[in-house]
């Protein structure tokens, strides 16, 4: 699951799609290794591969290069929470999503279910904030 998060300064270059994109374009195999940008609306990024993304329905779909979103040009995703509690921020909030979109894309294609570590996900995100996450991963349709 480390592999699937860099630092932000390893990723920012942004030269790899403009020189795919002057080759006629990129095939399915090298968009799954590009890097995408989640940003919450209180200022946190986590850098993340693109399959990790597309493990939310709605990045994947505004990360799909004929939907016409600017998310499939720019590579940045923005998550607008609302602020329901003070004690959790979005950036906290879409911390834990990101938490959840590395597990479910690393745990995918685990054979038996007996395999997939549930509980260690789930000691990962406090109490105060699991209805915050709750609704955002349904919004993010996770």
């Amino acid at each position: 699951m480390e592999d699937d998060i860099e630092m932000q300064n390893t990723v920012t270059t942004g030269t790899s799609e403009s020189n795919n994109a002057a080759n006629g374009g990129t095939d399915d195999s090298q968009r799954a290794n590009d890097w995408v940008r989640i940003e919450s609306s209180d200022g946190f990024s986590y850098i993340v591969k693109r399959k990790v993304a597309q493990a939310s329905g709605t990045m994947n779909n505004m990360l799909d290069p004929h939907g016409g979103y600017a998310e499939a040009r720019t590579k940045i995703c923005t998550i607008d929470e609302r602020q329901a509690n003070l004690w959790a921020p979005s950036g906290i909030v879409t911390e834990k999503l990101v938490e959840y979109m590395c597990f479910k894309s690393h745990y995918q294609t685990v054979g038996p279910k007996e395999d997939i570590p549930v509980q260690e996900m789930q000691e990962r995100i406090p109490p105060e904030i699991v209805l915050e996450v709750l609704l955002a991963a349904d919004y993010q349709e996770m």
